[in-house]
């Protein structure tokens, strides 16, 4: 099959936006000690800055007691979590609602007030966390045991530890007494591990309470450390592909698995399978694509590959630089919708040549593609009009929010002050999160990490021995209040 022609778009209105300037000194080894040391809270008023070392001590012990409370998802019960955040806000005098989605299933909602003079700014994590094996962890998972200088727990990356420096920011804020221009919202959403049912109630009920916000603040960004401690990039995601799950069915002539039919259903399966395979789905550049290529350009060393990166419309329409281009598997992810081959059913015993067979696609949509597009695409694939093509997912298309703006702004700026001279990435997350549905109300989401994270580490989402470098809870305090308070001032 022929490979279609990418889509071009016009110059992003961002080219050229990200700034760098002469890396500076790391962060000092003695916040850490003073940190570990379990440095005590400071209440700082006026125009001074907050004290990060105390106030990241106060949310290494928060983050503690947040991963000791279970909210594994099945069954979720997020109301328990949500009531850990509310007592630590209500502490601080910030009050706050808990709204259950179904029995069980809390969403907490905080608001800081600020003067109105511009719209609320939305600060959103979520409770539930997924599942963890006891036996293949070093410590405990729902410990929040610190061991070798990290907080250990399910949750620590994803999100609990992004709701603690959230949480963190509001009360540092309420503390100081700073005058902002905008309310700060403080949002944390049952089940967006399993269908995001949580953030689709609360965007529908409870939308009067978000709609009228302006940015929002969400997981996402991917900053990355490599093993020798020196920041790689940071990132910033504007947007993220769709899921749009589907299931295959194919139904044939059954029989002993001694004498084989002409009818196999797992055997005309397993062709059909064969041809998604191999198919190699169309190369499309999006502005977020392009904005992410071109600013990977400033610091390639190789000045092939620096053409190739700062003209990538160009370069999809060259075979041996697409090909370059592709071969990462992040850049390959967003520059095509995805599809891959995942749940297979057929017969439940050896020797039964099963009456049906199935398989489940994970499809990930690129922002602009609808869904009955791609369908025609895989129906011309499969090349076979008996094989039932069941939709998974709800009908969704993938939203953008502008990359040039008041956020990339801020994080620009925190990056200067903090980690000066890193590379910003404005990236597209290849998953899904609650950003979906609050972009749904007119929202500009964004995925803003609260730490640095070596591959390594960021390998324990959803895996084994979760957690979150004690250091990093000090850069992250400090880093997520540069971003919010330059957004809020």
């Amino acid at each position: 099959m022929s490979r279609p022609r990418p889509l071009v778009p016009t110059a992003p209105p961002w080219r050229g936006r990200f700034v760098f300037v002469a890396r500076g000194l790391r962060r000092s080894a003695l916040a850490v000690l003073l940190l570990l040391a379990g440095a005590g809270s400071a209440r700082a008023q006026g125009s001074r800055p907050p004290d990060f070392n105390a106030l990241a001590a106060e949310a290494t012990v928060w983050l503690q007691e947040y991963l000791r409370v279970r909210t594994v998802n099945p069954p979720g019960t997020e109301t328990a979590g949500a009531k850990f955040l509310q007592a630590a806000l209500a502490r601080e005098g910030i009050p706050s609602e808990i709204f259950e989605s179904a029995p069980g299933r809390g969403n907490l909602y905080a608001r800081l007030p600020g003067t109105g003079a511009r719209c609320p700014l939305v600060l959103l994590s979520h409770i539930d966390v997924v599942p963890a094996d006891s036996a293949r962890w070093r410590f405990p998972p729902y410990s929040g045991a610190i061991e070798d200088g990290a907080v250990w727990g399910r949750g620590a990356q994803d999100t609990k530890g992004l709701g603690i420096i959230e949480l963190a920011t509001m009360v540092a804020l309420k503390r100081r007494g700073v005058a902002l221009s905008r309310d700060i919202i403080l949002v944390a959403n049952a089940d967006e591990e399993l269908g995001s049912t949580g953030s689709v109630w609360f965007t529908t009920h409870k939308s009067d309470l978000v709609r009228q916000a302006e940015f929002l603040l969400n997981e996402g960004g991917e900053n990355l450390m490599g093993k020798d401690g020196r920041t790689i990039s940071y990132g910033l995601d504007a947007t993220e592909k769709v899921p749009y799950w589907v299931r295959l069915t194919v139904r044939g002539e059954p029989g002993h698995g001694s004498r084989p039919t002409a009818g196999n259903a797992a055997v005309r399966l397993s062709r059909v399978l064969g041809r998604i395979a191999d198919w190699e789905t169309p190369l499309v550049l999006t502005p977020p694509a392009a904005a992410y290529l071109q600013a990977l350009a400033t610091r390639e060393t190789d000045p092939t590959h620096r053409a190739w990166l700062a003209d990538p419309a160009a370069a999809l329409r060259d075979s041996a630089a697409a090909a370059w281009l592709t071969a990462d598997r992040y850049q390959n992810a967003i520059l095509r919708t995805t599809v891959s081959i995942t749940v297979l059913r057929g017969s439940t015993s050896t020797n039964v040549i099963p009456p049906e067979a199935s398989a489940e696609l994970d499809v990930r949509l690129l922002p602009g593609q609808r869904p009955e597009e791609f369908l025609a695409q895989l129906r011309a694939v499969i090349r076979d009009t008996t094989v039932e093509i069941t939709p998974l997912s709800p009908l969704r298309a993938a939203r953008a929010s502008p990359v040039d703006g008041p956020v990339l702004d801020a994080l620009t700026e925190a990056v200067a002050a903090m980690d000066p001279g890193t590379l910003i990435l404005p990236k597209m997350l290849t998953g899904y999160t609650d950003s979906y549905d609050y972009r749904a109300l007119g929202i500009d989401a964004y995925g803003v990490d609260a730490w640095r994270t070596t591959e390594e580490i960021g390998a324990t989402t959803h895996g084994n021995d979760e957690r979150v470098p004690v250091a990093e809870i000090r850069f992250g305090v400090e880093f997520y209040y540069r971003i919010v308070e330059q957004l809020a001032r």
